[in-house]
Formats: structure tokens, C-alpha cells, sequence
């Protein structure tokens, strides 16, 4: 598909781009909005207040997951559209962003990326809202440019179909390796499973073949939407968007044996139930998820030092609807909230000692945002 790219800058950048606590804040978005593409801002770690003009606007269309490299000098944006595209950008030192270039995701609709530990494929994850075309995990190869190859690889699950409207097809809503690279694990709504896949970055071809076991159950009709890993690789934490919950799994060879399960919610009705994002804070002691429908919350959980069991902490209103996504700033103090359908960042005041959200510092209005990331 052929498409114009261009990069707006503004005229001038703000004072607080010299400030020396600025990080820079990158914006996905939905474009069937007013929003343009990618936006970015530069954010003071010190007062937890983005720019109110973003420094640059990149066009892109509905760039709804990015990802960075390791060394923050490329980053990828899924393009969350029909007939999906996945597209590669160069980060200059200063931060401005231009466009590589663009490949086809081999499916619908994809939401969610992530690189091999080795920096050598990005993992592309397919959900596809159609039933008909159903969703699909790709491997595309990354040069050391940052330039994007057409796929090597493509897998497809099947279905619960548990949920006759929600998992009529696959829907893989999530692609996230492993922290020692050894596996990658696929999150698949429609599938009511997470599926395990070791990596060999020197395969020719399939980098993916199925692990040992190949996946991990999760109660039918639950929805499995995404996981994170702790900093050792010894606990993952899933969410389950369907019935808002958060699995604990230790992990044990590859693979994720669950430990616990807990609701994000009290409320019993199906509204209050849509699970979607989670992070842990940089020490690890902290769990936060986000659920969106009717009760549009930030919910706080304690983590255990030994066994990475849960505790709540607290239920924090997101003071907006649909947290689509949120982040931790650098320094701990503020977390973000991506509202997509009321058109805001919300930044929370964070205290890193009890892990609790205290007052909202900011809202800045900025059309449909989907995912936020930092370049510390």
C-alpha cells in the first residue's frame, strides 16, 4: 500500500527540552480520529508535566503499539488498520524521527509487537477483528538499520469459540519473549491460550518452533490479552481481558504454570469487564493493570519478594475512559494513562515507596492515544 509519509516539526522546541530531568514521551494513536500518527513530547521527570505542544508529529497510520530498539535508535509501529502494515523508524540522537520503511503484517488488524532479545526479528501480533480472516502471529526480519524484511514466518491457532461474537477466530493480542530470549510467548483471546514458542535467531527461515509444552490453558471464555515478565524470568503476570483478571505463573523450563488468579473487579457484569494493559514498577515490587468498560481503573497490586504473589493495593480511578494503555516515567514519581476514548493523557502522581496513585499533575489532551513510551 502506498502511502505519503511526512515529518511535522514545530517551530520551535520548548525550554523544556534543555531542562536536564526532560525525557522524551512518544504518543501512539488511532488516526480514524483527528490524530495524525505518532507525537512527541518531552516530559519533566521532576514536575511530571508533558510539553503542551508535541515537538514533533510523525504521519502514520493508526501506529497503535511501538516499540523501541535497545539502544533507542529505531523504533516500529504496528499500523492497526485492515490489511495490516508494520512500519520502521530512525530515532536521531535528538530525538527527531524519520521514516525506514513499511511491510505488510500478513493479517488484520495488528496490536502488539515486540524484538528478539537479539534485536534480529520483531515479533508482530495479528488479532484481526474478523472471525473469516482470523488472527496470526509474524516474524519479520530487522536489518542493522532498522529496516524491516518481508515476513519468514507466520502461525495461526485455533479458537476456543467459547465466545460465539469474541472468539469465533484466533485473535493474537500479544507477542512477548522471554527475558533470556530462549522463547516467545503468544497471548491469544480467541484462543483462550497462551502459546509457547522457543527461538533460534540462527534458524534459516522459522526462527519459532513450538515449545515444550506448546501452550498454557486459561479458563474458557477468559480472553488472555497480555503478559509481562519479572526481571528474572521467574514469574509472569497475564491478564485476562474477558473476565478482568491477573494470573500469576512461575515459570519453569518455558513453561508458565499458574500460581494464582485474581479479579480486577467486584462488579459481576460482563460492562465491567475489560482487561487490558500491565506493568511492573523498574524494582519489581509493584504490579498495576488496567481495566477499561464501565469501571476504568488503574488497579494496584503488591508483589511477593519469594513467590511473586499478588496482594491488592488499591483500585485508582484512570479519570477518563478506555485506558488503553499507561507507563511508568523514568523516575518512578508519575505513572500515564492512555484515555483512547475520551482523548487525554492523565499523568498520576506515584509514590514509589507504597506503590500507591495519588493525584492527577496533568491532563493533556491529545485525540485517541493507544500506547506511550519513554526514551529515558
Amino acid at each position: 500500500m502506498n502511502r505519503t509519509w511526512k515529518t511535522l516539526l514545530t517551530a520551535s522546541l520548548m525550554p523544556m527540552v534543555l531542562n536536564a530531568q526532560a525525557a522524551t514521551l512518544l504518543v501512539g494513536s488511532y488516526t480514524d480520529s483527528p490524530s495524525k500518527g505518532i507525537y512527541r513530547y518531552a516530559f519533566d521527570t521532576t514536575t511530571g508535566r508533558i510539553t503542551p505542544a508535541p515537538l514533533q508529529v510523525v504521519e502514520s497510520v493508526s501506529p497503535s503499539w511501538l516499540v523501541l530498539s535497545e539502544d533507542n535508535r529505531q523504533l516500529f509501529a504496528v499500523n492497526e488498520t485492515p490489511q495490516g502494515h508494520v512500519s520502521s523508524f530512525a530515532v536521531a540522537s535528538d530525538g527527531a524521527i524519520t521514516f525506514v520503511n513499511q511491510v505488510s503484517s500478513l493479517g488484520d488488524e495488528p496490536t502488539h509487537a515486540s524484538l528478539s532479545q537479539d534485536q534480529r526479528y520483531l515479533f508482530v501480533g495479528n488479532y484481526s477483528v474478523s472471525a473469516e480472516t482470523g488472527g496470526s502471529l509474524v516474524v519479520l526480519p530487522v536489518d542493522k538499520h532498522g529496516k524491516l524484511g518481508p515476513a519468514v514466518q507466520q502461525e495461526r491457532h485455533v479458537p476456543s469459540g467459547v465466545n460465539p461474537e469474541r472468539q469465533a477466530g484466533a485473535h493474537v493480542h500479544a507477542m512477548v519473549p522471554s527475558p533470556d530470549g530462549q522463547h516467545v510467548y503468544a497471548s491469544d483471546l480467541g484462543a483462550d491460550k497462551v502459546f509457547i514458542y522457543r527461538y533460534d535467531g540462527a534458524s534459516q527461515g522459522h526462527p519459532l518452533s513450538p515449545a515444550i509444552p506448546p501452550a498454557a490453558a486459561l479458563p474458557p471464555g477468559s480472553g488472555p490479552r497480555h503478559l509481562v515478565f519479572d526481571a528474572k524470568g521467574s514469574h509472569a503476570y497475564l491478564t485476562l481481558e474477558m473476565s478482568a483478571e491477573v494470573v500469576v505463573f512461575d515459570v519453569q523450563k518455558g513453561a508458565l504454570v499458574e500460581r494464582q488468579r485474581l479479579p480486577l473487579t467486584e462488579r459481576p457484569e460482563a460492562a465491567a469487564k475489560a482487561a487490558g494493559g500491565l506493568h511492573l514498577s523498574a524494582d519489581g515490587r509493584f504490579l498495576y493493570v488496567s481495566n477499561r468498560g464501565t469501571v476504568n481503573q488503574i488497579v494496584v497490586f503488591a508483589v511477593g519478594k519469594d513467590d511473586g504473589r499478588l496482594a491488592l493495593v488499591q483500585r485508582r480511578s484512570v479519570e477518563g475512559d478506555h485506558p488503553r494503555e499507561f507507563t511508568l516515567d523514568p523516575s518512578g514519581n508519575f505513572l500515564l494513562v492512555a484515555n483512547q476514548k475520551s482523548n487525554e493523557i492523565v499523568v498520576l502522581h506515584r509514590d514509589p515507596l507504597s506503590g500507591t496513585l495519588g493525584e492527577a499533575v496533568q491532563t493533556l489532551h491529545q485525540p485517541a492515544p493507544s500506547d506511550l513510551k519513554f526514551i529515558p
